[in-house]
């Protein structure tokens, strides 16, 4: 399993292109002219994955019921606005305009490790979540662990 780590300042460009720095390419095993898929995050952020990680989440979303209108919901808006993209000559991607819309990406953005996938949010966005949940850290560890990390 890869393991994304560390926190990436990156511009977007009037093409809506960012660049994926080398080392989470190299980890990614994503080369030029590769592709990954770019869809919805939470927290009004992006999610990018390789296409190994995006089919295990579509196996891990198979396994609930698609009687449940929150499982549906879901799946349609997920799926809906989810892309591939393929990483040019010099490693970057371009960023579908409805998902850039989705995000309220700017020029400055914020490209993150979490993982196995990586995250893209507006420079401002970011900024506010770390004020609001960085002095909480330890209370969202335990609370999210059960006190075992």
């Amino acid at each position: 399993m890869m393991l994304l780590t560390g926190t990436f300042n990156r511009s977007i460009d009037e093409k809506l292109r960012v660049a994926i720095p080398k080392r989470l390419r190299a980890a990614m095993a994503c080369s030029e002219g590769g592709s990954i898929y770019i869809a919805p995050g939470t927290d009004r952020s992006l999610a990018l994955y390789t296409e190994e990680e995006f089919s295990r989440l579509a196996e891990r979303v198979a396994e609930f019921s698609p009687t449940r209108p929150d499982v549906r919901a879901f799946v349609r808006l997920f799926y809906t606005l989810a892309e591939r993209v393929e990483l040019d000559g010099q490693g970057r991607v371009r960023i579908p305009p409805a998902l850039a819309e989705l995000a309220t990406l700017k020029k400055k953005v914020v490209l993150l490790g979490v993982q196995n996938h990586l995250e893209l949010w507006s420079l401002d966005r970011w900024e506010a979540y770390l004020a609001e949940k960085q002095s909480h850290y330890d209370e969202i560890a335990e609370t999210a662990f059960g006190g075992a990390i």
